[in-house]
């Protein structure tokens, strides 16, 4: 089998899990290099990963190059992206500096493969939320087109973070002796709270910079910019895995065992709807499953050909890490590289 030299740039909780999923799904890697800001020797999944500082010339040789940049975070494929690709490097980026722009793909591989024909060596990640939504909305609009969604997305605090996870742990701690709860990540205290706020404000539309990014990438990723969605994305105490509420209206009539049995077929999704017998996704579940889980399927009693659903999936594995290493298997699977 042929190989393939690939680095990973960043070794946050995203990098650090393209590093860890690149061999628990038998990529095949032929050499890989991890770079950051300073260099210094990582334990990763148990093993020890040189990390070094990249510089001019540094991607030459490489085949693929993840960039793992977390939400929000500006700097590395801004920076050194395109320079990567001059490289000759493909460069496949988990941050949010390059998803409209229109040189570069914004593939989720189950939904839409067929863009990455177009890549310019460039191909981007979407959002974490994004995907865990459209990974079983998008078989439903197979079926019946989509009109409109409304969603409302209970996200993990890994999204925002290794430190985020570190809070929320140090207030659990905190509670629990009786003492005052440390806070620096978050604006609010996070342990038994919501904040609806998620990413940042940044105009006056109300809206905020993670629900603007469903929307646009939605109408990009199924190439129909006529679905109306409206959303709130809140941030939830949960260590890791996202969920999402969606109402959803379609054109035409699609009944709840029609979308069961859809979904039951769907690459990537798994369902998992009974909810007599409390079996329905939830954020413990889908923490380090490749499968995004839906369930609570039923018909949405406020328009005509709607339904309700409820999913939830890794945000850091299909959200970030895993999408972008299937990307690269697409491609290897596709022939593009």
């Amino acid at each position: 089998m042929k190989q393939y030299n690939c680095c990973v740039v960043g070794i946050g909780a995203v990098g650090a899990e393209m590093v860890k999923l690149l061999r628990r799904r038998n990529f095949p890697v032929g050499k890989l290099v991890v770079f950051a800001t300073r260099e210094r020797t990582e334990m990763i999944d148990g093993l020890p990963v040189e990390v070094r500082v990249a510089g001019p010339g540094s991607f030459k040789g490489m085949d693929f190059a993840f960039f793992a940049g977390t939400e929000g975070a500006k700097g590395a494929s801004k920076t050194i992206g395109w320079q990567a690709v001059e490289e000759g490097c493909i460069v496949i980026d988990n941050g949010d500096d390059f998803r409209m722009d229109p040189r570069v793909p914004l593939v989720i591989p189950e939904i839409n493969p067929e863009a990455l024909r177009q890549h310019q060596g460039l191909i981007a990640n979407p959002n974490c939320s994004t995907i865990i939504a459209l990974m079983p909305l998008a078989e439903l609009h197979k079926a019946a087109k989509i009109k409109r969604i409304v969603a409302s997305t209970y996200q993990a605090v890994s999204g925002t973070g290794a430190p985020a996870v570190k809070e929320l742990e140090a207030q659990a701690r905190a509670w629990a002796a009786g003492q005052p709860l440390p806070r620096e990540v978050y604006p609010h205290q996070i342990l038994f709270n919501v904040i609806p706020s998620v990413g940042s404000f940044k105009d006056d539309s109300g809206e905020s910079t993670e629900e603007i990014k469903m929307r646009k990438e939605t109408h990009k990723i199924l190439g129909d910019s006529s679905i109306r969605i409206g959303n709130t994305c809140a941030r939830v105490p949960v260590i890791n895995g996202h969920s999402i509420a969606a109402n959803v209206e379609f054109e035409r009539p699609l009944s709840v065992e029609q979308a069961r049995a859809i979904l039951a077929r769907a690459p990537g999704v798994k369902l998992v709807d009974d909810p007599k017998n409390a079996l329905y996704p939830m954020p413990i579940h889908a923490s380090e499953n490749y499968d995004v889980l839906v369930g609570r399927i039923r018909k949405d009693q406020s328009c005509d050909n709607g339904l309700v659903l409820w999913c939830a999936g890794d945000n850091i594995w299909k959200g970030a890490a895993q999408n972008a290493i299937q990307i690269a298997e697409e491609m290897v699977r596709m022939g593009l590289k």
